[in-house]
């Protein structure tokens, strides 16, 4: 289970997250919106541990992140909004392939990782390419494979169809709608809800660092237009 802290608070500032409580089930499917700065991004940061909250606490899979990250780190795939910091290979193949590779495989086992990532992303041709030689479209569809290569347990992508042509976001979104049918917990930060509201089991907004809305898609939609959210063509 992924449950972040019940508040973020920083001295006399004014806090990015406050008075927030959410749980998300192991194996679902959650959307998480909401406009610009109202939290998203650093609610995926304390997921992971890159922050700390200053007041309540997080909890993945019984461990606490800033306390644990090894753990939570191995069991929750995140890709960020600016990837750049998340390529560590020269090559975009090898790159990929790092993760894996340190999970212990065999070699046949992280080659047949990369190739389902990469083709899932539209990058099979560039496997070999430099990472120095990307756009920042493709070096987010490279981070992106990077995660999926691993294969966790839970998976949070934050806004993950930036710099994607459209058939690279439809075979995204249908790889994660796969995972999502699966075991595998996955949460979508995203302002771009096109394909999504009927796909997930459940959709959070936040909005001034708190939970404004939370819900099955049916019982939110209608809500998000209020709540700074654009609402997709059906």
């Amino acid at each position: 289970m992924l449950a972040p802290p019940d508040g973020d608070r920083d001295g006399d500032t004014e806090p990015v997250l406050d008075g927030l409580s959410l749980s998300v089930p192991d194996g679902q499917f959650r959307l998480l919106a909401g406009p610009n700065g109202s939290g998203k991004s650093t609610l995926v940061r304390l997921f992971v541990g890159l922050e700390t909250p200053d007041a309540g606490r997080v909890v993945v899979d019984g461990h606490d992140p800033t306390e644990e990250p090894t753990a939570v780190r191995t069991a929750v795939g995140v890709v960020f909004q600016n990837p750049r910091d998340q390529l560590v290979a020269a090559t975009v193949g090898a790159d990929v392939a790092f993760g894996p590779e340190n999970l212990g495989l065999t070699p046949e086992a992280v080659d047949a990782r990369v190739t389902t990532a990469l083709e899932t992303v539209g990058m099979t041709d560039r496997r070999t390419e430099r990472v120095t030689e990307l756009s920042g479209g493709e070096r987010a569809r490279v981070a992106l494979a990077g995660v999926l290569a691993m294969e966790p347990d839970h998976l949070i992508l934050d806004e993950p169809f930036v710099g994607l042509d459209a058939p690279a976001r439809e075979a995204v979104l249908g790889h994660v709608r796969d995972l999502a049918a699966t075991e595998t917990t996955v949460v979508v930060v995203t302002h771009e809800l096109r394909g999504l509201l009927s796909a997930v089991d459940c959709v959070t907004v936040l909005a001034d660092g708190r939970v404004a809305a939370s819900g099955p898609p049916a019982a939110v939609r209608d809500r998000l237009p209020e709540l700074g959210v654009a609402v997709p063509e059906p």
